[in-house]
């Protein structure tokens, strides 16, 4: 079977701009301004060799009625780290707004969201003990 390996994840903003800031602030990504096939920039941001690409939503984009994202589609993107408390502490003193404080989903593994730009949602977890 072939390996395949992380490379990004393509994301529509009503306001990129914010979107590439809020990353930056809240993760301390790094922001890559380049340009779509089509012509049209983009921003990219780099969040430990995962880029997010941050495009706008086109004008004819139906935003308000787009499909549940509970069931449909991508549901939340994910940033491990060392010490989950510690980065809640972090993440609230910067503004982020949790959906869901720090719990243990099981032994092993510590978890949390929080609410980006357009609603995406962003797991922040902490394994420990090898869990998966």
């Amino acid at each position: 079977m072939p390996r395949y390996t992380r490379d990004h994840i393509h994301l529509r903003s009503r306001d990129p701009e914010a979107a590439v800031q809020y990353y930056h602030d809240m993760f301390g990504a790094e922001i890559v301004e380049t340009t779509q096939t089509d012509g049209r920039p983009r921003i990219d941001v780099e969040i430990d060799g995962l880029t997010i690409c941050i495009a706008q939503a086109l004008p004819d984009q139906d935003l308000a009625h787009a499909p549940d994202r509970r069931y449909i589609g991508l549901d939340h993107f994910g940033l491990q780290v060392e010490d989950l408390d510690e980065a809640a502490a972090d993440l609230k003193r910067r503004g982020a707004e949790f959906i869901s404080e720090p719990r243990l989903l099981r032994p092993g593994l510590k978890i949390a969201f929080v609410r980006g730009p357009d609603d995406v949602r962003i797991e922040i977890l902490e394994r420990t003990n090898n869990a998966t």
